[in-house]
């Protein structure tokens, strides 16, 4: 059974730093490629980042370039998000989720919702002062 748990989240002042985790079993890191997005009230759950399984190439949406780090940690089945400089409008409820199906060049699929099959029930960021 495919199981995702988010972890990390929390409060942190505008500029301040967070990294959030995310625990899987039921299948190994390295067969499949791990993405985050986010979820702010009243907004439509959007891409934040991706590791793709196959070359362990990475995506960022722009708004997040230069200050989220994805990277993942085979022996502990887990991946992560480094989150740096942070801003208020960061704050949503970030979800880690599985792409069954990687291909060699992910974008732009991997900020599509409807192509990750298992997802994790979510970790609140709040950036605020």
């Amino acid at each position: 059974q495919v199981q995702l748990v988010e972890s990390g989240g929390g409060l942190v002042q505008p500029g301040g730093s967070l990294r959030l985790s995310c625990a899987v079993s039921g299948f190994t890191l390295d067969l499949y490629a791990m993405g985050w997005f986010r979820q702010a009230p009243g907004k439509e759950r959007e891409g934040v980042s991706c590791m793709s399984s196959l070359d362990g190439s990475t995506y960022y949406a722009d708004s997040v370039k230069g200050r989220f780090t994805i990277s993942r940690h085979n022996s502990k089945n887990t991946v992560y998000l480094q989150m740096n400089s942070l801003k208020p409008e960061d704050t949503a409820v970030y979800y880690c989720a599985v792409l069954t199906s990687p291909t060699t060049k992910m974008a732009p699929r991997w900020q599509l919702v409807d192509e990750y099959d298992y997802w994790g029930q979510g970790t609140q960021v709040t950036v605020s002062s």
